[in-house]
């Protein structure tokens, strides 16, 4: 039996980052620096870095399976025209990198590929925070929505981007 996927969309214009501006303040509070690969480095070291991480977090996707060696992930990630390291931000606890939120360009919608945090970090409201701030690169991308998807089984994923305002569509 196929897994019928969560497909889910937000409306950029519809976006009001003022309600998450708490999710930004306690990140800075609690010393977690938030910023984009393009601000940290797009440099080979750091994209080993971010393939770490996101193999990491990817690992609590049900049904993942194996991830991708970090060359079939540097081909699918970095060496395609839809990566802008503008729109990968990090969330970093000195130099530790604790978790990301990966967006990718497509004509008129950006994709959220990836949101993670390392285990040890999660429920503080890092995620949103990370993606409040991936939503100012959709905005100036001028994306008219936001679109990722998740397994039926990834209920706190699910759960936080409903929280950001987004909503069920079959896109």
């Amino acid at each position: 039996m196929a897994v019928r996927w969560v497909k889910l969309e937000l409306a950029v214009a519809a976006f009001d980052a003022r309600r998450f501006a708490d999710y930004l303040t306690r990140c800075e509070t609690e010393g977690i620096r938030l910023c984009t690969l393009a601000e940290l480095g797009d440099t080979p070291e750091n994209r080993r870095a971010l393939y770490a991480l996101n193999k990491e977090c990817s690992a609590d996707i049900p049904e993942r399976g194996a991830f991708f060696s970090y060359e079939e992930y540097a081909e699918r990630r970095f060496a395609v025209p839809s990566y802008d390291p503008r729109a990968v931000v990090l969330a970093l606890d000195g130099a530790e990198w604790i978790g990301m939120a990966a967006m990718s360009k497509h004509g008129n919608f950006v994709f959220n590929q990836m949101t993670g945090v390392r285990a040890g970090y999660r429920g503080r409201g890092i995620s949103i925070a990370m993606k409040t701030l991936g939503m100012r690169f959709a905005k100036d991308y001028r994306a008219l929505t936001v679109r990722t998807f998740h397994h039926p089984a990834n209920t706190s994923a699910i759960a936080m981007n409903r929280r950001l305002g987004f909503v069920d569509t079959e896109e």
